[in-house]
C-alpha cells in the first residue's frame, strides 16, 4: 500500500475525531471526601470507589467540622455517616454504592444528593455484602426531605 496524501488526511482526520472520545472513555468522576483520618470503613469505602473507577481526593476532617460541613451543604442530621462526598456539585453521604452514585450523575435529579444513613452492615466498606443487612439508599431533595433510591434487601 502507499500512502498518498489523501489516505494521510484521512487518517489524520479520523485520529482527531476519535481524540475527545478517548479522552471521555478515560475520564475518572472525580470525587473529594472529607472524612476522620481514623475511621477505616471510610478508607475501604473509598477504595471501593478506586476500584470502581473514581478518583478520589480526601481532605481530613474531624467531629464539629465535620458536622458543620455536612449542615451547611444540606445533609440533614437524620440522613447523616461517617464520611461525605462531593462529585458534579451532589453530595454523597456514608457508604453509597458507587452504582447509586453512577445513576444518580447520569439521571441528574435536582437534588442535593444520596445518603446511606448510619453505618449499615454489608453497605460498600461495612463488611461483605453477602452478609448485608437491608438498607436504603436515599435522594435528599433541596428541601431536606428525603425518598428512597434504592433498596438492597438483606443477602
Amino acid at each position: 500500500m502507499t500512502l498518498t496524501r489523501r489516505s494521510l488526511l484521512a487518517c489524520s482526520a479520523s485520529f482527531a475525531a476519535a481524540a475527545p472520545l478517548a479522552a471521555l472513555a478515560e475520564a475518572k468522576p472525580a470525587i473529594h471526601v472529607m472524612k476522620d483520618p481514623n475511621c477505616g470503613c471510610c478508607s475501604a469505602w473509598i477504595e471501593i470507589l478506586e476500584n470502581e473507577g473514581f478518583a478520589v481526593t480526601t481532605e481530613r476532617s474531624l467531629g464539629t467540622l465535620l458536622i458543620k460541613y455536612k449542615q451547611d451543604n444540606g445533609i440533614p442530621q437524620n440522613m447523616a455517616s461517617c464520611h461525605t462526598g462531593k462529585i458534579e456539585g451532589y453530595m454523597i453521604e456514608g457508604h453509597v454504592p458507587p452504582g447509586d452514585i453512577r445513576k444518580l450523575l447520569a439521571e441528574r435529579p435536582d437534588a442535593i444528593g444520596l445518603a446511606v444513613p448510619g453505618m449499615p452492615y454489608g453497605s460498600p466498606g461495612m463488611g461483605p455484602e453477602s452478609e448485608r443487612d437491608a438498607y436504603d439508599v436515599y435522594l435528599i431533595a433541596r428541601d431536606g426531605n428525603s425518598e428512597v433510591f434504592t433498596r438492597y434487601e438483606a443477602a
